[in-house]
């Protein structure tokens, strides 16, 4: 309940320095003296450029897409739809006539023909050749089984007993050659590895291990002299001109410069609603001036005129010419009417009278004898009542 009644806390406003009220008052009325005229003249521009937009270029750009229109794409659309889609299509029956349809005749008349004919003689040449194959295969096979396979096989049993032998010396010749390897060249390379090689490198590395770090010993002392005499020489006094002159010096050209841009900006808009007086003002003028007179002209002047020009002019000659036109038209239709029977008298009077055509007799439905085929009890046709 008292979190209810407690009233909205405000927002505390920003506590502004004296050097942003002494700078804020000054600046403002500069440069509103300055923007006053320019807003002024923004406005009238403005207005200038709409008043022209909507009186002159809107009429004369669509009155340009309308000439552009007729000069550069009507004649393109006519010549498309009257000259080029039929002269296309009066192309494309000249080649079905002269072109499909031939084809199609000799495609039907010749080439199936004679399809048929090489492919019929193309089945009896394969048959014949195929029975030739298969006897030439046949022999070949019976050579394969009663000479080949057995020449193989004596052939394969050489050659495995060979083939054991050559395996045997191979196998003799790969120890021997194994083990003059290991002891001529093996043992005496890992002798010389570990009692030369190895206490020789491992020399090499403690030596270049000290080298190394008393490279480093020496660079290291050279850099930190370095990072000091720069730290005093150089970081020091950047530090001590950034934090004592750069940045105050900042800090009031931030006030001055923010100042300036808010004093534009009201500045600007005091301007806008200046300007908006003046237009306003110069409208009423201009209504008061021009307007008002030309409404008034024209409401008790050349209204009650043209009502009367409209009434004791216009409107009699319209009528006039209506009457006129009705007559006119009555006059060509009985004109129009007199030439119809003339030519009819004339046909009559060469031709004679057309006859009339007969009328036309109403069709009997299917499936249902005529009134004299129909059997009644009354009529003596039927097989009961026949004599």
């Amino acid at each position: 309940m008292d979190l209810e009644k407690r009233p909205a806390e405000r927002p505390v406003p920003r506590a502004e320095g004296c050097l942003t009220v002494a700078v804020r008052l000054p600046v403002r009325i500069v440069v509103f003296v300055l923007v006053v005229p320019v807003r002024m003249a923004w406005d009238a521009l403005v207005a200038g450029g709409r008043l022209l937009r909507d009186t002159v270029l809107r009429p004369a750009g669509r009155a340009l897409l309308w000439v552009a229109w007729a000069v550069a794409v009507w004649p393109w659309v006519t010549l498309w739809r009257y000259v080029v889609v039929p002269a296309g299509r009066s192309l494309g029956w000249f080649g079905y006539v002269l072109l499909v349809v031939p084809a199609v005749q000799l495609y039907d008349r010749v080439l199936t023909p004679l399809g048929h004919a090489v492919a019929w003689a193309a089945r009896g040449t394969g048959a014949a050749l195929a029975r030739v194959l298969r006897g030439v295969l046949a022999g070949l096979g019976r050579v394969y089984a009663w000479v080949l396979v057995p020449v193989g096989r004596v052939l394969a049993r050489l050659l495995k007993g060979a083939g054991t032998g050559l395996a045997a010396v191979g196998l003799g010749v790969y120890r021997t050659v194994v083990w003059l390897t290991r002891y001529l060249i093996v043992v005496p390379a890992m002798w010389l590895y570990e009692w030369v090689l190895a206490p020789a490198g491992r020399a090499v590395a403690w030596t270049a291990r000290g080298l190394g770090q008393l490279v480093r010993m020496i660079f290291v002392g050279i850099g930190t002299a370095l990072h000091r005499i720069l730290r005093v020489l150089l970081v020091l006094p950047a530090l001590a001109v950034w934090r004592w002159v750069l940045v105050p010096v900042g800090r009031v050209l931030a006030v001055v410069g923010r100042e300036v841009v808010d004093a534009f900006a009201h500045a600007w808009r005091v301007a806008g609603h200046l300007s908006l007086a003046v237009g306003r003002l110069l409208a009423w003028l201009f209504r008061r001036t021009f307007v008002e007179p030309a409404r008034w002209a024209y409401r008790t002047v050349l209204t009650p005129l043209g009502h009367v020009v409209r009434d004791t002019v216009l409107r009699p000659a319209a009528e006039a010419a209506r009457a006129a036109g009705r007559i006119t038209r009555q006059t060509l239709a009985a004109a129009r009417e007199s030439a119809r029977q003339a030519r009819a008298d004339v046909r009559r009077m060469l031709f004679g009278t057309p006859r009339e055509p007969e009328p036309l007799r109403p069709a009997k439905p299917r499936g249902e004898p005529g009134a004299a085929a129909a059997r009644t009890l009354g009529s003596s046709t039927t097989a009961l009542t026949k004599d």
